[in-house]
């Protein structure tokens, strides 16, 4: 079996005791812990550094030893809010849903089956033939 993995931008602890809520800035998080793994969708000011130790498992699919989240919020002047700790535990479950959403347009009736095909064949052509039914053809 091969090795565990380290996979993201672990943040060490020793680094989480370099920043200060209220005096750390986004220059002196990227300085210590690097670029965020993500940022929220519509919120530049909240970072997120996500890490997992992965390990390969029958069939190479990997299989999730530990996880660790931390999230950092900054102030619209770029000061380090809050930093929060995430684990695996915290995670919440997801449901997919298996539904398909229908597309108008999609679906036709038999009859406009049936009468949209009208005009697509070349009635005068040759099967095979290429250039069968076109005007420049002489009998």
């Amino acid at each position: 079996m091969n090795p565990p993995q380290l996979r993201g931008n672990k943040i060490d602890p020793d680094q989480m005791k370099e920043l200060t809520p209220g005096v750390s800035t986004k220059a002196d998080v990227t300085a210590v812990a690097g670029s965020p793994t993500a940022r929220a969708t519509f919120d530049d000011n909240t970072w997120i550094y996500i890490s997992e130790m992965t390990q390969s498992r029958i069939g190479r699919t990997l299989g999730d030893l530990s996880q660790h989240v931390v999230v950092m919020t900054f102030d619209q002047n770029g000061v380090l809010k809050s930093i929060d700790e995430k684990t695996k535990e915290d995670a919440l479950p997801v449901r997919v849903v298996s539904r398909t959403t229908p597309s108008p347009g999609t679906e036709a009736s038999f009859l406009q089956q049936l009468l949209g095909n009208i005009g697509r064949f070349n009635p005068g052509g040759a099967m095979g033939s290429p250039n069968a039914g076109s005007a420049g053809d002489v009998p």
